[in-house]
């Protein structure tokens, strides 16, 4: 008898097996996602199983995808290509995993006709290819008019947040997301933008705040507004009015002592304040707390003094007012300060935020998300970001395509046109790349309630005139123009999404073999 080569709770599962278990975890993810997709997509709640449930609906892939605790080895290949896809372009999370699985899909059916996994591997890679190119020659570029570039990237906007929670309002908020991409000046650093939700009113109610605004509050018996102001934006501990020496016993013969030392500490803060003042500003802006004493000196010198600014924030508001976070006073030449024009308490709802405007970076505004309770506001900013990336992605490479379903559609055909053209058992995985590309606008008319099988077929007869221009159209349960409705998709997103998905497909294709190790056993303890 052969030596065993693994330990003994070591699981292997070979060739035939492994390629079983990887697409059947790679298409249970699929089958979860899929009712996500497209304008009439379905929500999920998620609901976490630590302490206090937290609960969150969504139907953001890549949010979904995190939130699952996945043991199958090919499942956590489609949710890392998810997460790829939300850092990169910021949305089509859904869209490329559905693509990969139904890649897989196909792939299955090729291997059980008994064709090998490298063949089909090198049938997508043409599919792949083609596809891209196709679509790359069909697409148009208005970066140089800007009026209708504008148009574009309202209809990008309007097409990324029609399948989100901010469809009814989609219109306020694609231009609310274009106006804070436009005034970025194409340097896509969405840091600049900030989000502040505020629970109450309707979503119809979020507003673009020219200008920077902190969820703070102004300490007590300080100026409330302040023009042309300097601004020291500080790490450091502002607590040192209380005696903090830890685990030191002080002997004192007298009370009077006591005070003695209670005096020489307010003196140490006497002193760090009026070092912080030698810096010449009029607003103090710390990390930290500010206690009582200080708080007292600033408001005696008519300084602003906000306190533990939460850390985000306080980086943010270092970036756009052009300063830096100190945490050292001693060479107050050494130190950058930051600047803005107008700082004032304003009042959103119920709550106090103060708003720095004008500030040095002009590009940075905020964003004010409204709506009826946290669950709504959370899933509001999951969609409004994802428009912001997507409007950036655009800025930098302004080339758009048609969407619902119309690109798909495109490239299947010319794969098609390959297939006919490729000889030997390649033109078969050409073929089912084609065939999965057409499920895409099919689950999203199985989505919407429409007959997607009809829908598919007449998509494909419009298809095989030359520039045309039809996709699906949701509302109306048939065949669109999407010039005229206005349904755009960045090119880059789409791009992303293909090429994503074949990798991915292509990545789990080539297992034959899945070997879990042994879990470590417990020593026992004596």
């Amino acid at each position: 008898m052969a030596d065993k080569l693994f330990k003994d709770d070591a699981v292997e599962e070979k060739g035939e097996r492994a390629r079983m278990a990887s697409f059947i975890g790679a298409l249970a993810i699929v089958d979860l996602l899929k009712t996500t997709l497209g304008p009439k997509g379905m929500d999920k709640i998620l609901q976490s199983t630590s302490r206090g449930h937290s609960v969150s609906v969504t139907n953001d892939g890549a949010t979904i995808l995190k939130s699952l605790h996945i043991d199958n080895p090919a499942a956590k290949v489609l949710v890392d290509i998810s997460k790829v896809q939300d850092d990169e372009v910021g949305d089509g999370t859904t869209s490329v995993v559905v693509l990969c699985g139904e890649l897989l899909r196909e792939a299955e059916k090729l291997v059980n006709l008994k064709i090998h996994p490298m063949t089909i591997i090198d049938g997508y890679r043409m599919a792949v290819e083609c596809a891209r190119s196709v679509l790359e020659k069909r697409t148009r570029d208005n970066r140089a008019d800007p009026e209708k570039f504008r148009q574009d990237l309202i209809n990008i906007a309007m097409t990324t947040l029609s399948s989100k929670i901010l469809s009814q309002e989609k219109e306020h908020f694609a231009n609310l997301a274009v106006n804070a991409v436009m005034r970025l000046k194409g340097s896509g650093n969405l840091e600049a933008i900030q989000i502040i939700k505020k629970a109450g009113g309707s979503l119809q109610d979020s507003f673009l705040d020219e200008g920077f605004i902190l969820d703070k509050k102004i300490g007590v018996g300080q100026p409330k507004s302040i023009q042309n102001a300097k601004i020291l934006v500080a790490n450091t501990a502002m607590d040192t009015d209380k005696v903090k020496i830890y685990g030191a016993r002080v002997r004192v013969d007298a009370m009077s002592k006591i005070a003695e030392i209670e005096a020489a500490e307010k003196d140490k803060m006497k002193q760090k304040v009026q070092k912080i003042l030698a810096h010449g500003i009029n607003c103090f802006v710390n990390r930290q707390l500010i206690y009582n004493f200080p708080e007292e000196l600033f408001a005696d010198a008519g300084i602003m003094a906000i306190e533990h600014a939460d850390f985000e924030g306080i980086e943010r508001l270092a970036l756009v007012t052009g300063g830096e976070i100190t945490s050292t006073f001693d060479n107050p030449e050494s130190v950058k300060l930051g600047h803005c024009d107008l700082i004032e308490e304003i009042m959103i709802g119920e709550d106090r935020l103060i708003r720095f405007s004008g500030v040095e970076m002009g590009e940075a505004c905020t964003i004010v998300l409204r709506g009826a309770s946290t669950h709504v506001l959370d899933e509001a900013e999951r969609s409004l970001h994802d428009a912001l990336c997507v409007l950036c992605q655009t800025v930098q490479d302004s080339r758009v395509v048609w969407g619902g379903g119309w690109p798909e559609l495109l490239m299947a055909r010319h794969v098609d046109e390959l297939a006919r053209k490729t000889p030997g058992k390649k033109s078969l995985a050409v073929e089912s790349f084609a065939a999965a590309l057409r499920a895409i606008p099919a689950i999203i008319a199985d989505n919407a309630g429409l007959d997607s099988a009809d829908l598919v077929s007449r998509l494909r007869a419009e298809h095989s005139k030359e520039d045309c221009m039809s996709g699906i159209d949701v509302l109306t349960g048939g065949v669109g123009d999407m010039e005229q409705l206005g349904i755009y998709e960045a090119f880059k997103v789409k791009q992303a999404v293909i090429l994503s998905a074949t990798e991915a497909a292509e990545m789990i294709l080539r297992v034959d073999e899945i070997i879990k190790c042994a879990p470590r056993k417990r020593e026992e303890r004596m």
